[in-house]
């Protein structure tokens, strides 16, 4: 009951004025939503691509329909070459095409035209593109020697060439692509990295109210009431670990919901992960606020603590490029828990595939609650930073 009381006296503290909601609330999950958005780009967003079609016979038009199947070609039809050159200049497409004129003609002769393509800067969709025309032409290039094989006349032969295209066009036979989520969505561990590293700002905060408490004498009166040392580091973590699941809450409504990006991790679970990474940040806060005596050391936590392990643990790259010492370092850092337990999830793993992690979570938690209640001390002296 008394952890309770000092909790939400805590609570009140920190997001009870506009300044505080502003600073403990709002900024933080501005801050890391934004980093959501910036890191978990789809990479199958939309390829714009204007193009000309100067051919009249049914190449041209078969190259365009194949390509507007894929549902991230946005196909925009110019007038002339000039206008798509201006298109790709101003930046209006990320690459164009130009069909020349004669094209179908030109195949069924066996002379192969190249297709044209206007790029500003080489990039990943123009070689997507230029391989799907490639297929796309190849496939037009075996039907037209067939073709020839058959000796028909010009007529003849480009009427059953239109013909041909057309049942292709059909797709009677197609394959299906199916995800079976045997690994996780590409950019979700830098995800996850950068909102639990921003998370652990809370840490610092904490930290600097609680060395305000012991320089304000505002401890020493708390110690002074019959109330148990534990009892005293219970209600610190419990008030702080309250603002930390209104954070969590927020970043996960925020970017699953509003910025729409998809974890294909259950709410709930991924919201248990995170709250198991808060409750052992909430261990560190109290441990280190016992151990720091002077205010001015706390501006340390960052270059000491906050940051180091979170690139042990893995939050900027993947710890398999680590060496291996390093990556036996990072055992012993919660962020390698967390973002091991969120890429199992999201790669089709179920709860009970991540309690070793939460476990580990918990342990962690539970040690540095007990050190912090055991070293947390209202005076200014004694054994510290």
């Amino acid at each position: 009951m008394h952890s309770l009381t000092i909790a939400l006296n805590m609570v009140r503290r920190i997001i009870g004025t506009r300044k505080g909601f502003i600073t403990f609330i709002i900024l933080p999950c501005v801050v890391v939503t934004a980093t959501i958005a910036l890191l978990g780009q789809n990479s199958s967003s939309k390829v714009n691509i204007p193009y000309v079609n100067q051919d009249t016979g049914p190449a041209g038009q078969h190259i365009i329909e194949e390509l507007s199947r894929n549902d991230i070609y946005v196909l925009k039809p110019l007038n002339g070459e000039e206008e798509l050159r201006d298109a790709i200049l101003d930046k209006k497409g990320t690459l164009g095409i130009l069909i020349p004129s004669g094209f179908s003609e030109q195949l069924l002769e066996g002379n192969v035209q190249d297709v044209r393509m206007y790029e500003l800067m080489a990039g990943e969709a123009g070689i997507m593109v230029k391989m799907n025309m490639d297929s796309i032409v190849g496939r037009m290039v075996r039907m037209t020697e067939r073709l020839s094989v058959m000796k028909l006349d010009a007529g003849v032969q480009l009427d059953v060439f239109s013909k041909s295209l057309q049942e292709v066009s059909k797709h009677l036979i197609a394959s299906q692509k199916t995800d079976y989520n045997l690994y996780a969505k590409p950019g979700l561990t830098n995800v996850t990295g950068f909102t639990i590293m921003f998370m652990m700002g809370l840490v610092t905060s904490i930290v600097r109210m609680i060395l305000d408490d012991r320089r304000n004498k505002t401890m020493a009166r708390i110690y002074s009431a019959p109330v148990r040392s534990y009892q005293i580091a219970m209600g610190h973590m419990m008030g702080s670990f309250i603002v930390g699941i209104l954070q969590i809450i927020i970043i996960l409504i925020l970017s699953r919901w509003v910025l729409g990006y998809e974890y294909n991790i259950p709410f709930l679970t991924h919201f248990l992960i995170l709250g198991s990474f808060m409750l052992v940040a909430m261990g560190i806060a109290s441990t280190v606020a016992g151990l720091v005596r002077n205010p001015n050391n706390a501006s340390m936590l960052n270059n000491m603590i906050i940051t180091p392990t979170c690139m042990i643990g893995g939050c900027f790259w993947p710890i398999s490029f680590m060496p291996d010492y390093m990556q036996k370092a990072a055992n012993f850092v919660p962020q390698k828990w967390v973002i091991e337990s969120v890429e199992k999830i999201a790669s089709g793993g179920q709860l009970t595939d991540i309690w070793l992690p939460l476990s580990i979570l918990g342990l962690m938690a539970v040690i540095l609650l007990a050190i912090g209640s055991a070293i947390l001390r209202p005076s200014d002296t004694g054994v510290g930073v």
